[in-house]
């Protein structure tokens, strides 16, 4: 975790007094069952409930001397309950409080990256209904290919972060489940009873079978799909990045009043945001596979996955919220520049109609083959030119062309208006009516 790219409420989860205070209340829950049982006395559950208290300084101190964090805790707690504080932990074993609170933390997590994701969404939603039918082109492999509207680029940023969400929904169901077992995952020396009871006051579902541990394909799939949001925060980005480019410029981050943009040349605005939101995406990636590799523990249980997610729990989870809040302050502040679009558009002479002319030639009775040869040699003269050129005027004097297709048919053609007929229907299929 790096104070840099940390929120607090986020950062909060993960802290030791956030942490001690779920181990706390797993324990007194817990007892609380077991009282119902019969199992321990009433009045235990109760005095640890009212007595029950924890200092992060002391239980560290005492972990020191005894080397493991569980029972440092329940030390810390029991030199403030006293004697009734023997009825603590009972049949239970460290895991059942250690994998429990992880699910906790990771379901609160889930739950702050969700109402991210919310944010992100009306950001977006609100430029692409800004600027539905605002024209600009589409690229493949970087190079121009036909006109879209910039509206219909974020209605596709929306769609994938739709599904991000329920990708994370998911993610989150499949975390939240309580295991309280004991050793081996047996219950042989406390009752399921007490898992069900701790499971429903913490908001969790019942782990089917725990071998001690619960199962960390769980965990796996959680880390994958906080990876493919970073996919897609990332995706989003390098366009951000791309259309800032000097030679592009049709879109860029925000640049405040007194923002510098470089120490040596007082001209740049760089895509600084940006950039760095694709370095934390690869960051939130490279949690995934240790995730993946904790699946396959030893028998019941080894604490091969523990280290890992001490650091991968935080970090994920902080970076990703982190990255979330950013993007989601570039698009709401994103500079667009719808006149620099049309000038991007218009600047290659035509050449983004091709695809109609060459429709137009097969229909009037010349075989695609022709038709492609004869629209590519008039296109190659435009793209040689650097646009200086106009596809429409070669088109016009070509003989081949004009056996089969009149001027009022060929600059029908060029409409650009004619790219946009269905933008309508894809915003409904994306945003609703």
């Amino acid at each position: 975790m790096i104070p840099r790219y940390s929120r607090p409420d986020m950062v909060a989860i993960w802290e030791p007094e956030s942490k001690f205070q779920i181990w706390f209340e797993i324990e007194a829950h817990a007892t609380d069952a077991l009282a119902e049982l019969g199992v321990v006395p009433k009045e235990a559950a109760e005095a640890i409930w009212a007595k029950g208290k924890f200092d992060v300084a002391r239980i560290d101190e005492i972990e020191r001397e005894v080397k493991h964090d569980v029972i440092a805790f329940l030390t810390n707690v029991a030199e403030n309950v006293g004697d009734e504080a023997r009825f603590m932990h009972q049949g239970m074993t460290s895991s059942d409080v250690l994998d429990t609170c992880l699910a906790v933390q990771l379901a609160r997590a889930s739950d702050i990256l969700l109402a991210d994701i919310d944010a992100l969404l009306a950001a977006i939603k609100k430029r692409a209904l800004e600027h539905k039918f605002t024209p600009t082109i589409g690229r493949s492999h970087g190079i121009h290919g036909e006109p879209v509207t910039f509206g219909l680029k974020l209605a596709q940023a929306y769609a994938e972060f739709e599904r991000n969400r329920e990708r994370l929904v998911a993610a989150r169901k499949e975390i939240a489940t309580c295991a309280i077992s004991g050793a081996v995952g047996t219950f042989a020396n406390i009752d399921p009873k007490v898992e069900e009871h701790v499971a429903a006051k913490l908001g969790l579902e019942v782990e089917p079978v725990s071998t001690q541990v619960i199962p960390r394909d769980r965990h796996a799939q959680f880390f994958a799909t906080l990876g493919v949001i970073a996919s897609s925060v990332e995706r989003l980005s390098v366009e951000v990045r791309h259309l800032q480019r000097t030679e592009v410029l049709e879109a860029e981050e925000y640049f405040s009043p007194g923002q510098k943009g470089s120490s040596a040349m007082p001209h740049k605005r760089n895509p600084i945001l940006t950039e760095n939101l694709t370095g934390l995406a690869r960051m939130v990636r490279t949690y995934a596979v240790p995730a993946m590799e904790n699946v396959a523990l030893w028998h019941e249980r080894d604490i091969s996955h523990s280290s890992v997610e001490r650091m991968i729990g935080p970090d994920a989870t902080i970076t990703l919220d982190f990255a979330l809040g950013r993007l989601t302050g570039v698009m709401e502040k994103l500079l667009i520049y719808p006149e620099r679009m049309q000038k991007n558009l218009d600047r290659m002479g035509g050449l983004v109609h091709s695809q109609r002319v060459l429709l137009a030639l097969t229909q009037a009775g010349i075989s695609r083959e022709d038709s492609y040869r004869i629209v590519q040699r008039n296109a190659m003269k435009v793209w040689e030119s650097d646009g200086e050129i106009a596809l429409l005027d070669l088109l016009k004097a070509d003989a081949d062309v004009t056996a089969k297709l009149s001027d009022e048919e060929l600059e029908e053609r060029f409409n650009l208006d004619y790219h946009f007929k269905h933008v309508d229907t894809i915003f409904e299929r994306v945003f609703g009516e």
